[in-house]
């Protein structure tokens, strides 16, 4: 098969989530797709699809299921020939995967930092204020900078939390800055630095996956890849693949690429933000071993109420 084989006869059918987030990443996806390739509008589809993650959500994902809540239904079509590809959120895939599926390629990283929903700064956030998140990271992260907060458990879409924090049933909230910009909603909230508040790895990237038997779509696909964001992204996830966590592991890591070369940051913590271990590395992109050896490092010198929540 060669790229041309999609046509308005037989298009290329992408998975995705129905969220309205998760059908804009995929129209991106789509788009950059068709650019690449010369294809028609209608040689790329999207299939929408309802995921766990989206049924349930009055309960942190942590104690449903995990990240596979968001992918599973994707990569069962997948399996079953319903879909081509499949666009996620790259925070959404689990680290470990069957080796049946291949990330084939990413597009270029947006903004990576959190931004606070309710308040200007979070030193401005009043004495004891309820902080909206099911988020281990951003539950320690806020408590390490603010004991006095209290944590309120909150889930959804980012329409869903927003309404939720306008409702009353917390002060304030983090989303994602790359998805209130793909939403159209880039003046919402204060933008964190990743200085104060490091963010989740994969956080901003959006990947395209494929059945690793399907080798007829790697050059439809590989112009599309952002190499900068691909290294940078699998170097946060062989980071988070080492420390061996679970969606209950508070943990952070950014990578940054230029030149050849790889800047890791990364924050592990207890569940409270009571303890943390910090790390850096700065290695050549082709070390594909060194995300681990930072992970060993920091787990080594972390408070045992730290390493007892990772399992590598």
């Amino acid at each position: 098969m060669t790229k041309s084989v999609f046509s308005p006869d037989r298009p290329l059918r992408i998975g995705t989530r129905r969220s309205p987030l998760a059908l804009a990443q995929a129209e991106m996806a789509a788009d950059a797709i068709r650019r690449a390739n010369s294809l028609a509008h209608n040689a790329v589809i999207l299939v929408p699809m309802l995921a766990s993650g989206d049924k349930i959500q009055d309960r942190p994902l942590a104690e449903i299921g995990g990240k596979a809540l968001w992918t599973k239904e994707l990569e069962r079509a997948l399996i079953d020939g319903v879909i081509d590809i499949a666009v996620h959120s790259m925070k959404d895939v689990e680290t470990v995967r069957p080796d049946v599926f291949t990330i084939a390629a990413m597009l270029p990283r947006a903004d990576v930092r959190d931004r606070l929903i309710g308040a200007i700064s979070i030193d401005a956030l009043p004495q004891g204020a309820r902080i909206g998140t099911s988020s281990p990271r951003r539950t320690a992260q806020m408590l390490r900078l603010r004991p006095d907060l209290q944590i309120v458990p909150l889930r959804g879409n980012v329409a869903t939390r927003l309404a939720r924090i306008e409702a009353g049933e917390a002060d304030v909230t983090l989303l994602a800055a790359a998805g209130l910009d793909r939403l159209g909603m880039s003046e919402t909230g204060s933008a964190i630095e990743t200085g104060q508040i490091l963010p989740a790895a994969s956080q901003g990237a959006v990947g395209i996956d494929r059945l690793s038997s399907r080798d007829d779509l790697v050059a439809l696909l590989e112009p599309v890849n952002h190499a900068a964001t691909f290294t940078a992204v699998m170097a946060e996830r062989a980071f988070l693949e080492a420390l061996g966590g679970s969606c209950h592991s508070p943990v952070a890591a950014f990578a940054e690429v230029s030149n050849g070369m790889i800047s890791l940051r990364a924050q592990i913590f207890n569940a409270d933000g009571s303890h943390m271990q910090a790390g850096h590395i700065h290695c050549v992109a082709a070390d594909l071993a060194a995300p681990a050896r930072l992970a060993a490092d920091m787990l080594a010198g972390a408070h045992p109420s730290i390493s007892a929540l990772f399992n590598p």
